[in-house]
């Protein structure tokens, strides 16, 4: 059955806020307004009529009239086609100009860095209202001239953030991969690495065409925009300055255009730049407001979480190990969760620490050498552990998929994107002929491809990282999966291209009802996409709990570390905290509490015997000080409000 599909870009994520709801609507209403000002203002904005001078908004005149009984509400919507227009045309000439220019010095350097910075700092030294001036000295009162010129002006911005951009993201795998496979620096700069910096520029097009209208307002105030009787905005609001003590209402509607007009332009410009308000810890209720329950007696980890009939992924007691020449030794040990439909867990720890082997293990995708040596993995009422490599690929793809760190990695760069989904989607549904591309096409428009019929036609080195990774999400979604597993699908992008991925798992999870475990390192990325999370270390799990518990009462000190070493929790004046050492390796296990090396909390008692997990504080923690653990990190908290 085909699943609804959901579009997930920058005005989905505009949409999602309030605010940027209400500025777009009202620019797209004005805008609207404009183009068909003499159907919505049939009113001749240059007619006269001195008998109703001056008057206030009524049935007949809507925001009354002007000194000479012109219609205000007229003369705004027929003037805001040079003024909108005007500022617009500056911005997108100061885009043009300034996007290819600072991406083209920031990709190649040398000289030619050299010559766009230079030109850059001309403009940046020269009063844009001298410029002005003197275009409005040789040209005269002409709108178009002068807004080209102001475009020109004000293309320093987009130089310096386009450069700045481009100059991180050459430094990205992906793009020293293109490079290497022989495509072309325009495909590169066009394909790998524009889609990577367009939402800033996006926030800055915005705020410029915000400035942009303020210039053009301003010009025809000072006479030098618009020649009158012709209807500006500025030219009514210097009108409106000379009847201010005859007339003041005069000066209301304009100047209320202009500062919504600008005001909206601004707040979308906000709306892009972030699409999540607050912080990872917005929204949540702090520790102390609320008692903690008391900590419950030790039972063992498989009794602790008791297995859930509708679960659709059921770990209890996993163990993987693996053989060397010598000896066997475990790398994951009796770790156990459930993960319900259409839920989202996290398992979250440093490198090392055996993530991405149990979330591996779930599909049977063991490294050589290694296999699981104990516990149970049930999918859909169905144990994997034990099962053959042909019997698991019944499960693989079609109950479980996996999308993995490494796109490039992960697609076949011999084939198109297009033929590997058709093979895929042939192997799990048995379609055929035009069946097997439209469903790829779909796919690909599930998960955001701009222009899917392009990428199916794309090798893996024709698209960017970003792109990438969402060929290899819609080749996991061939069979229709209940349950996705993400390793680290965000490690190698972009943040602009990082918040995109996670946009686009929250979105498949909602819309397809799928259950997603998420495997990665950082704790913002569990605070944005889910619902529970698996602190693991050193093969073990040591936390386990709701996101909101874990993020706000932390009962584990790895947990508390890891949390407070994020540059966002930093006290301004104190140096940032750190986890002191490294994750030992599995030959290196301390005979007690694994962390107890690297914590400042471990005791003898700690260091003596291995500590047990425990039910405490409405979670699952494998620590034995748990109360000291909670009363610093309540003074933590108190120390960075205070600061």
């Amino acid at each position: 059955m085909t699943r609804a599909r959901r579009s997930d870009n920058a005005l989905t994520r505009l949409v999602r806020r309030p605010g940027a709801v209400v500025a777009l609507v009202f620019l797209a209403l004005l805008t609207f307004a404009v183009i068909f000002a003499d159907v919505v203002a049939p009113i001749d904005p240059l007619t006269q009529d001195l008998a109703r001078a001056r008057e206030l908004p009524s049935a007949a005149h809507w925001l009354g009239t002007d000194g000479f009984g012109r219609d205000i509400y007229s003369r705004l919507i027929h003037g805001g086609g040079s003024t909108l227009g005007g500022a617009l045309l500056a911005a997108v000439v100061a885009m043009t100009i300034g996007i290819p220019l600072g991406m083209l010095g920031g990709y190649f350097r040398g000289w030619v860095d050299t010559v766009v910075s230079r030109f850059a700092d001309v403009f940046q030294a020269l009063p844009t209202i001298v410029i002005l001036m003197a275009v409005i000295g040789a040209f005269g009162n002409n709108n178009t001239v002068a807004m080209v010129a102001l475009g020109v002006a004000m293309c320093e911005g987009f130089i310096r953030l386009a450069r700045a951009m481009t100059l991180q993201v050459r430094r990205e795998l992906y793009v020293d991969a293109a490079s290497v496979a022989g495509i072309t620096s325009g495909s590169i700069l066009v394909r790998h690495v524009f889609p990577n910096i367009r939402g800033p520029l996006l926030v800055q097009l915005s705020i410029t065409a915000g400035a942009a209208l303020l210039i053009q307002a301003g010009l025809g105030f000072l006479g030098l925009g618009t020649p009158p009787p012709a209807p500006s905005w500025g030219g009514m609001i210097d009108e409106a300055s000379d009847l201010i003590y005859l007339h003041p209402w005069l000066l209301v509607p304009t100047g209320a255009i202009m500062i919504l007009s600008i005001l909206s332009f601004n707040v979308l410009g906000d709306a892009l730049a972030s699409d999540r308000p607050g912080g990872v810890l917005a929204g949540v209720r702090l520790p102390w407001m609320k008692p903690l329950p008391v900590a419950e007696q030790p039972v063992a980890m498989s009794e602790l979480v008791p297995a859930d009939p509708k679960a659709v992924v059921s770990v209890r007691d996993l163990t993987v190990s693996f053989t060397d020449r010598n000896s066997t030794f475990a790398v994951v040990q009796n770790v156990s969760f459930d993960v319900m439909p259409g839920e989202a867990l996290g398992i979250v720890g440093e490198s090392g620490c055996g993530k991405s082997v149990t979330a591996k293990a779930l599909l049977g995708l063991i490294a050589p050498g290694g296999k699981i040596t104990g516990g149970q993995v049930t999918i859909n009422g169905t144990d994997v552990v034990g099962l053959s490599n042909r019997e698991l690929r019944k499960v693989r793809g079609t109950t479980i998929a996996l999308v993995s760190q490494e796109p490039m990695v992960a697609l076949d760069p011999t084939f198109t994107i297009g033929a590997q989904l058709r093979e895929s989607i042939a192997h799990h549904t048995g379609r055929k002929g035009r069946e097997l591309n439209d469903r790829a096409l779909e796919l690909l428009r599930l998960v955001g491809m701009p222009d899917p019929a392009q990428a199916a036609a794309s090798y893996t080195f024709q698209v960017s990282g970003g792109m990438a990774q969402r060929a290899a999400i819609a080749l996991a979604l061939t069979g229709e999966p209940d349950v996705l597993v993400a390793d680290e699908p965000t490690t190698a992008l972009d943040v602009t291209v990082q918040a995109e991925i996670l946009d686009l798992l929250r979105s498949l999870r909602k819309d397809l009802g799928l259950a997603v475990i998420i495997v990665t390192h950082d704790l913002g990325v569990i605070a944005d996409l889910c619902d529970r999370a698996v602190v693991m270390y050193a093969g073990q799990v040591i936390e386990q709990g709701a996101v909101d518990t874990l993020l706000t009462t932390p009962t584990h000190p790895y947990t508390r570390a890891l949390l407070a070493s994020m540059p966002s929790h930093a006290i301004p004046g104190l140096p940032l905290d750190a986890i002191p050492g490294a994750v030992p390796a599995p030959r290196d296990w301390p005979e007690g509490c694994r962390f107890a090396p690297r914590c400042a909390f471990a005791t003898d008692a700690c260091r003596s015997a291995p500590v047990p997990i425990l039910a405490q504080h409405g979670g699952l923690s494998r620590c034995i000080r748990v109360d000291e653990v909670l009363a610093q990190s309540r003074n933590r908290t108190e120390e960075r409000n205070i600061a």
